[in-house]
């Protein structure tokens, strides 16, 4: 695979993930699966980028820590909002409720 190709399918794979992110807003599991896709897509680019320019790939791992910390965070957040609401569909919060 060429180089153009292999920033080429992760640039498209971050856009289609914003656009997903973008649309559909209607429930909370989408939204947090559309974010992993993008933090996906952003470490394979990183990846690609260092390795080309023979870099350190402690900055690497040091992103995919940080970004397996938010997927936990998010599923905790889905958690507590399924716990406390009966589902994730966005339309069904409300600012008034504690």
């Amino acid at each position: 695979m060429t180089s153009f190709g292999f920033f080429c399918i992760p640039m498209f794979m971050s856009i289609s993930g914003l656009m997903m992110f973008i649309s559909k807003r209607k429930h909370m599991l989408s939204t947090l699966l559309s974010l992993e896709f993008i933090m996906l897509s952003i470490f394979w680019i990183m990846s690609v980028s260092l390795v080309k320019m023979s870099g350190d790939i402690f900055f690497i791992l040091f992103f995919l820590t940080l970004s397996v910390c938010e997927g936990a965070l998010g599923l905790g957040l889905l958690v507590l909002i399924v716990r406390s609401h009966g589902n994730d569909c966005f339309n069904n919060f409300s600012i008034l409720q504690c």
